[in-house]
């Protein structure tokens, strides 16, 4: 049996939900992607206005001098506890905080768990590993200030999707390799391999929502046209990572149509090699950003809640 992209998302991608492929997009555009990117995520806009939760601004210095902007959602009234970095989408060259705002919002007001959302900086004006580099300087942060915001820095995780996923998951590898306990991180659909270039016949005639011509135009905008990153320098594809062993346990969420998927279950392979606690799920008839087209149906948001609540 062929896969079978789930009907409601069908109707929803038919009716534009999603960013679309202009027809005349040629692979290597990177500031035409960045606008289609861009355009599709401030649909998040439209999502319903969640109140009861604060937003606070933050402004570091990250260690090579940049003004890193920050943002600290929480709950009115929450108790002190837990806490995660968050990491937006965009495949590393497009969104920003801003744009992600309603849907961190809206995390927040299920979980009850505050999230530093972190404006890192974006290639290929900023290539490598920089956006990684960026994250590990908000986790120290975010661990510094940890009584000010009342945060157990025990209980500290890193969460993101898509391209944040992949950010997500690189800076829990540069936490382990710096000695900073992470309870936890929660990579949804993440961006994690940049030799992930040829489409899966199986998935050809199917809406992604993210196609291996905008996967390959973003890694190249990431990786510049050596595709390589210099010699001490974080790798931005977290898929690269050999040595798995001490990192934060991890849940791990992708759609059986999304172009991640393979990636996705392979990292989460080497994570359980290593001995770390990993929970994987993927959805059947499900494509790429499957869970925000689908924000309104419990079913598709109960593992990430849980993954939060349980840092």
């Amino acid at each position: 049996m062929p896969f079978s992209l789930d009907p409601k998302i069908a109707r929803l991608v038919a009716q534009g939900a999603g960013p679309t492929v202009p027809d005349d997009f040629a692979e290597g555009d990177v500031p035409r992607l960045r606008r289609v990117l861009d355009e599709g995520l401030a649909q998040l806009a439209g999502l319903p206005d969640v109140p009861g939760v604060s937003e606070t601004p933050f402004t570091i210095t990250t260690p090579d001098g940049h003004p890193l902007r920050l943002t600290w959602y929480r709950k009115d009234g929450s108790a002190p506890g837990s806490a995660a970095l968050h990491f937006h989408g965009g495949a590393m060259i497009a969104g920003s905080t801003a744009l992600y705002s309603p849907l961190v919002r809206t995390y927040v007001a299920w979980t009850g768990v505050p999230l530093l959302a972190v404006d890192y900086r974006l290639a290929p004006e900023a290539p490598g590993g920089t956006a990684a580099s960026d994250g590990l300087s908000a986790l120290c942060w975010l661990r510094d200030n940890s009584d000010a915001l009342g945060v157990d820095p025990a209980r500290i995780g890193v969460m993101g999707d898509s391209a944040g996923g992949g950010i997500a998951a690189s800076v829990a590898v540069l936490a382990r390799d710096h000695g900073i306990p992470l309870a936890g991180q929660v990579l949804v659909y993440p961006m994690l391999d940049d030799r992930t270039t040829e489409p899966d016949p199986h998935l050809a005639e199917s809406p992604t929502l993210f196609p291996h011509v905008f996967n390959r135009t973003a890694w190249s905008a990431v990786l510049g046209g050596t595709r390589r990153v210099p010699p001490g320098v974080p790798h931005p594809a977290a898929a690269r990572t050999t040595h798995h062993t001490g990192l934060a346990p991890a849940y791990i969420e992708v759609g059986e149509m999304d172009i991640f998927r393979d990636e996705s279950v392979g990292y989460a392979t080497r994570l359980w090699q290593a001995g770390v606690s990993t929970e994987l799920h993927v959805v059947p008839g499900m494509p790429h950003a499957f869970d925000v087209l689908l924000l309104d149906e419990p079913r598709h948001q109960e593992g990430k809640i849980r993954a939060l609540r349980a840092l």
